[in-house]
């Protein structure tokens, strides 16, 4: 039943909530949330919304040793923290180091199986890779997995900051990997295959033979755009090889066949010696883009005076 207040005296349920924390039990292990409300040299106080405050020492507060008490937590900021004890004045002494270990595992396990994007700096080389904290938990990354390219000195990376995916994550070893180069591989191609879908049938420009198969030929046209060229459409006499007519490295004049699923389809027979022939297609029709037009509006004007 509630009670009632009469004018100008609280009743007990004024106070229930504030009675109601009061008399909250906490106990060492236990997880607890807070909002840090003072920040010195040496600790951060906590408002746990109890009869008692929290202090978590420097020594507590994390396991990345990059972390400053000054920089990485202000008042406001809210936090979980696992108690280690209680004081002699009657405040819990608080740990967000032993909670990190206890919840960070878990961030991570999401984080791999959601392949969020991750930020981090990196703390130092080591043998192989780099080190690096994510959720306060130590994280390798292996060279092979830092760039596109060959990466012979990883301490070019120290102090920079990477995004990564979390590619494993072990609690029992303590073992956390991580990768630049499978997020820099997924973007690479979304950008390789934005390039190609803005490459129209036939336009005419020059590439380098990259390869040479039995089937055909793969011609480079320019910003890591290659397309195949069938034996078939090298040149206007039955071949058994394109090695009969060409070799890698050799500079060809190609048409846009086709254009489909990320793929090229390139002739060399089909390109007519009036066609004029654009030094970089894609160059080209990026300058298009880069005037303000729609990829229609720009590739009409790049085709403008072209014969096909």
């Amino acid at each position: 039943m509630e009670e009632k207040s009469y004018e100008g005296i609280p009743s007990m349920d004024d106070f229930k909530t504030e009675l109601e924390h009061s008399f909250k039990k906490i106990n060492p292990g236990d997880m607890i949330h807070g909002t840090v409300i003072g920040v010195s040299d040496s600790e951060v106080t906590v408002d746990l919304n109890a009869y008692a405050e929290g202090i978590i020492k420097l020594e507590d507060l994390s396991n990345d040793p990059r972390f400053s008490i000054k920089a990485d937590i202000h008042v406001g900021d809210e936090v979980d923290c696992t108690v280690l004890r209680e004081t002699r004045e009657g405040n819990f002494l608080l740990s967000m180091k032993e909670a990190e270990n206890l919840l960070s595992w878990d961030k991570l396990a999401r984080a791999k199986e959601d392949k969020s994007i991750v930020k981090v700096k990196i703390s130092e080389a080591v043998n192989a890779g780099v080190s690096t904290y994510l959720y306060g938990i130590r994280a390798f990354i292996p060279a092979s997995q830092l760039s596109l390219s060959f990466v012979e000195d990883t301490s070019v990376f120290v102090n920079k900051e990477l995004e990564c995916i979390v590619t494993e994550v072990n609690k029992d070893k303590g073992k956390l990997i991580l990768s630049a180069k499978e997020l820099l591989r997924d973007r690479a191609e979304r950008d390789r295959r934005s390039r190609i879908s803005r490459l129209q049938t036939g336009l005419v420009t020059e590439g380098t033979v990259e390869k040479l198969m039995p089937f055909g030929a793969f011609v480079n046209i320019g910003e890591d755009l290659t397309g195949l060229v069938h034996i078939s459409k090298i040149c206007n006499k039955r071949l058994k090889s394109p090695a009969e007519v060409l070799k890698v490295g050799d500079t060809v004049t190609v048409k846009v066949m086709e254009v489909n699923d990320g793929k090229i389809s390139l002739s060399m027979t089909a390109v007519d010696e009036k066609e004029d022939v654009l030094e970089d297609v894609v160059e080209s029709v990026s300058e298009e883009y880069s005037d303000g037009d729609s990829p229609a509006t720009g590739l009409a004007a790049l085709l403008a005076n072209i014969k096909l």
